[in-house]
């Protein structure tokens, strides 16, 4: 039996892909493994940044080094957009995009009988079908990503994303349920709906679809007790939406609302959809509907052109929207992107100490955000157990630690906020009461 071993760089549609590649695998014989030694290496990459290139380059060189006789298959975004870069990397066996995926154990069958390297990359085209690779079981885990949607029509203008994984398409409503309904059975009790741009799924499926009607279709599934979002565009979260997941007990109230700058220019030069207002607006309106609801973001600075003001009022802005969360990001150059071709392009100094700035501001929000939940009781599903703790998530995403001599993996069980210990989030199990954000 031949063995592998896979590495994933970048989004949780990434990590789905990688989970449904390694099923994929294994339905064909092959172990997965974790030894140096293993027979495939594949390297699910990501190109994002030029951080998450560099660190694909260097995961291919060092195994190649360490075990020349290995398969180096390289897929995922990085070797869509830059599959001539990839090609040209020693050791390179197979370069596959962010299609065809199921071409893979083909591909590999001829890697083994002595095949040259291979190159399988395929441009997208507008009306590509979605290519569903479904995952069964993922042993020991409670929680299960779920791809729903792929592609971007945003064209954003410092984003490589739409180039690497063509138009949007949608998965079908009956195929998304029947994977939901497979993952039931198999134990998980939580599904995440992920995507590249979930806000716009359904609208290249028949019928006026929207993600609402996925949620709710997949919330008569026996078995899914939570179902949560991934990112989504701040636009996405109408009222409509917010009076249609209020009525499911099953959707969890943690929204990570994307905005990239609260500085108006910044965003009409970002080509994002929405004003600062607009965005204030969404998060206002998710409050009335969830007062303890999480909300979170990501956070670029020293986008091209972006001034000391322009950086103030989008950390003013930050400050103001009061996150439990933030990601912040150096901006980072993508070439043929138009953000990549501006002359006024920001010194690596200045956005460093922005980003530290900004990552400050984050960390002190989310602190906040914890000593207001303090004394509140939430139902938490947990996830994981070490040294006597049992860890688990809150229904607005607060990953909780408590200690328990019973075993709760897996077990829904209400969960009183006690405080901070060394920066992780304690609780003990207590009893429901009027504080909680869903009825279980």
């Amino acid at each position: 039996m031949r063995r592998f071993k896979i590495y994933t760089l970048g989004c949780k549609v990434n990590q789905y892909e990688t989970e449904a590649v390694e099923e994929m695998l294994e339905g064909e014989g092959y172990i997965l493994d974790t030894e140096e030694d293993a027979d495939v290496v594949l390297i699910n990459t990501c190109t994002v940044t030029n951080e998450s290139d560099r660190k694909s380059r260097q995961i291919i060189r060092r195994h190649k080094r360490k075990n020349p006789h290995c398969k180096v298959v390289v897929f995922g975004c990085y070797a869509q957009v830059s599959q001539e870069e990839v090609a040209k990397i020693e050791g390179v066996d197979l370069v596959l995009g962010t299609k065809n995926r199921r071409e893979l154990p083909r591909h590999l069958d001829e890697l083994f009988k002595g095949s040259d390297q291979i190159i399988d990359v395929e441009q997208h085209a507008q009306g590509d079908p979605f290519e569903s690779l479904a995952i069964k079981e993922v042993e020991g885990r409670t929680r299960a990503y779920m791809k729903v949607q792929d592609g971007c029509n945003q064209y954003c203008s410092y984003c490589i994303i739409p180039y690497a994984r063509g138009f949007i398409r949608s998965r079908d409503i009956e195929d998304a349920v029947k994977e939901a309904e497979r993952l039931g059975k198999n134990g998980f009790r939580e599904v995440v709906l992920t995507g590249i741009h979930i806000g716009s799924y359904g609208k290249d499926l028949e019928g006026d679809l929207s993600i609402v009607d996925l949620i709710e279709a997949i919330d008569g599934v026996k078995g899914i007790d939570r179902i949560r979002l991934s990112s989504v565009e701040p636009m996405t979260i109408t009222d409509e939406f917010l009076k249609r997941v209020k009525e499911l007990n099953s959707f969890m109230p943690h929204f990570h609302l994307s905005l990239q700058s609260g500085a108006t220019q910044t965003l009409k030069a970002m080509n994002r959809k929405y004003t600062p207002d607009e965005y204030r607006k969404t998060v206002k309106r998710i409050r009335e509907y969830y007062p303890d609801a999480g909300i979170t973001t990501d956070v670029i600075v020293g986008f091209p052109g972006e001034t000391d003001e322009d950086f103030k009022e989008s950390y003013d802005f930050v400050k103001e929207m009061a996150f439990s969360d933030l990601h912040v990001f150096p901006y980072s150059r993508r070439k043929n992107t138009p953000a990549a071709k501006r002359s006024d392009q920001i010194h690596g100094d200045v956005k460093k100490e922005r980003a530290r700035e900004m990552i400050e501001l984050g960390n002190k929000m989310h602190h906040e955000f914890i000593e207001k939940l303090a004394g509140k009781t939430y139902p938490v599903l947990f996830e994981e157990e070490k040294d006597d703790f049992y860890f688990g998530y809150t229904p607005n995403y607060l990953r909780i630690a408590v200690r328990c001599d019973k075993n709760l993996h897996n077990r829904l069980e209400y969960v009183t906020i006690e405080g901070e210990d060394e920066g992780q989030l304690t609780g003990r199990i207590g009893k429901e009461n009027e504080h909680g954000l869903s009825v279980l």
